[in-house]
């Protein structure tokens, strides 16, 4: 394989799985544990305004997991995500240590960098983003 099918081959893989486990948080917060429950949670875990944060998270979850699989506004939601899991991050996880296993930041951190990875690299080849925006004479070819 050459070094573009390579990159394509690896910005695809990161940006679908990275998409699919973001979903996942996003449908687990409506879902599973329920806006109110979400609510909850962060209000006992000392996210302020958990009750505005738990909707506005779960949506971003769960509408920018599904843009990252499809590849549409990559950059854009994946800074959001990214910005997300820096939040949970600081504001919860930093102070259990790294292991997720004692409610530490590996997972938020490694979900942080993904995105941040997407959101510098872009959607490539294979992406929504690239059929629609990516001319080079588009304004808009940044988003590809």
């Amino acid at each position: 394989m050459n070094q573009s099918t390579l990159t394509t081959t690896a910005l695809t893989i990161l940006r679908v799985i990275a998409g699919f486990l973001f979903a996942a948080h996003g449908w687990q917060k409506f879902n599973e544990w329920t806006i109110a429950g979400t609510q909850a949670s962060f209000a006992k875990m000392g996210v302020p305004a958990a009750e505005l944060a738990a909707p506005a998270v779960a949506t971003l979850e769960l509408v920018g997991g599904i843009a990252l699989i499809l590849g549409v506004l990559t950059r854009v939601f994946a800074a959001l995500l990214a910005v997300d899991m820096l939040g949970a991050l600081f504001l919860v996880h930093a102070s259990a240590g790294v292991f997720a296993a004692t409610g530490g930041y590996e997972l938020v951190l490694l979900l942080a960098a993904g995105a941040l990875a997407i959101a510098l690299t872009g959607a490539g080849k294979l992406a929504v983003d690239r059929a629609l925006f990516g001319r080079s004479n588009s304004k808009l070819s940044v988003l590809a």
